[in-house]
Order: C-alpha cells, then sequence, then structure tokens
C-alpha cells in the first residue's frame, strides 16, 4: 500500500507485540509518517526504534504519551500529533467478567478508551482532514461486537458501539472526503492476549473457520489496506478479520 507522505496516527501502538505496532510498520513501510501513542514512555520508544527500521530514512516515527481514559490527554494528543490523513483507533481495554461481578470502574474505563476516545479524536480529526482535502479513519472492533461472548458483555458492547459510530460517522464526513470503516478482528496471537489468556489464546483460534489465531500482521494488513487509497470506495464498512469466526 502506498501512504507515501501521508502521516497516520496509530493509537494503542505503544508496546511491541500488538496489532498497533504491526499496523504502524506495515503503514511505516508504505511510506507514511507515523505518530505512536501509548501511555509508557519507555516502551513506546521500542516500537519506535522497530518502525523506524522499515520506514524511510526521510519519513518520521514519533511517540506522544497519552492515557485517553483521559478526556483532556486525548485532546491534547491532536494538537500534539498535527495534521493527520489517517487515524487508525486502536486503543482498546478489555475487561474479563461476568456482568454480575463487572466493577464498574473497569466499566467506565472501557467505555473511555473504546468509546470516547475514538468519538474525541474522530470529531476533532475528520473536519481537520476534510479541510486538507480528505482522510481515512479506520476503527479497531471485534467479533465480540457481534457475538455472544461471555464473559465479554463490557467490550463487546463497547465494541458494538464503535461500529454504529462508523456507520454513522461514514455518513457524517462522507461530504468532506473522509471515508469511516471499521475492521473486526477474531483471536489474534498479540502479546496483550497471550499474556491474558495464555499461548493459545484461550482455544478461541479452533473457534475459527481456519482453525487458528491469527498474526497481528495478518490483520495489520488487512487495516491498512482499508486505510490507503486502494479502498477509496469503501466507506461505513465492517470488515471482517477473524478466520471466518463470524461465517459458522
Amino acid at each position: 500500500m502506498d501512504f507515501d507522505g501521508k502521516t497516520a496516527l496509530v493509537t494503542g501502538s505503544g508496546a511491541l507485540g500488538g496489532l498497533g505496532h504491526a499496523t504502524a510498520r506495515v503503514l511505516a513501510a508504505g511510506g507514511a509518517n507515523v505518530v505512536l501513542t501509548g501511555t509508557d514512555e519507555g516502551r513506546g520508544a521500542e516500537v519506535v526504534e522497530d518502525v523506524r527500521s522499515v520506514s524511510a530514512a526521510d519519513r518520521t516515527v514519533r511517540f506522544i504519551a497519552a492515557d485517553l481514559a483521559d478526556l483532556d490527554a486525548a485532546r491534547r494528543l491532536v494538537d500534539e500529533a498535527g495534521p493527520v490523513d489517517v487515524l487508525v483507533n486502536n486503543a482498546g481495554i478489555v475487561p474479563i467478567s461476568p456482568t454480575t461481578e463487572q466493577d464498574l470502574e473497569s466499566y467506565d474505563a472501557s467505555f473511555a478508551v473504546n468509546v470516547r476516545a475514538p468519538f474525541v479524536l474522530t470529531a476533532l480529526l475528520a473536519p481537520r482532514m476534510g479541510a486538507n482535502g480528505g482522510g481515512s479513519i479506520v476503527n479497531v472492533t471485534s467479533t465480540a461486537a457481534g457475538l455472544g461472548m461471555s464473559p465479554l458483555a463490557v467490550y463487546g458492547a463497547t465494541k458494538a458501539a464503535l461500529e454504529s459510530l462508523t456507520r454513522t460517522w461514514a455518513a457524517e464526513f462522507a461530504a468532506d472526503n473522509v471515508r469511516v470503516n471499521a475492521v473486526s478482528p477474531g483471536p489474534m496471537q498479540t502479546s496483550k492476549a497471550v499474556a491474558m489468556m495464555g499461548p493459545d489464546v484461550g482455544g478461541l483460534g479452533q473457534t475459527t473457520a481456519l482453525g487458528r489465531t491469527a498474526e497481528a500482521a495478518e490483520v495489520a494488513e488487512v487495516v491498512a489496506f482499508v486505510a490507503s487509497d486502494k479502498a477509496s470506495y469503501m466507506t461505513g464498512a465492517i470488515v471482517a478479520a477473524d478466520g471466518g469466526r463470524t461465517a459458522i
């Protein structure tokens, strides 16, 4: 994919081994200037170093520390990032709890990061993209948005909300040449998923038609395609990258 000279902001990209990291690599390899963001400066520096290894010498890769659970931090991120052509709303919290045991602090934090932060970033950046001729926004959702997956009630609800917003934003911003789509991954071998559910990601790979989990790089290629000009006639789409999980 060609992102030559474009600037991409990828949230949830501040640690090695995640989808945000993998997506940043694909965008950088395609010629983008990349803005990474997460909560930890040290881990962010590691990702910057890795992404720079696939980036052209005249492109920038930088990290901005931001806790997207904090509304003011989300607003500051927009100011510090500057003009953006591609926004990937990837940051997310995954609370794992039965509804009857779900603490409300985690509930509120999940909606703040998974729904409010993309809402704020999109509301602020989409008009600026339009003023500069257009842009592309990709929301990372989940198969949990459309499947009843215990014990992921809160997580699934946040991703369902983000899919609904995707369709509405596609309608709102089309006149400004800003495309808004979502990519819905299935089970992935990310560092976070392995840490939470073990090396086999809780056996969820066996629930897919392909019978395995995805590498983060496989889903990152789909995110990059949807973000790119090769998908110029796509907006409002929810693209499954789930190994056939929602097809069977």
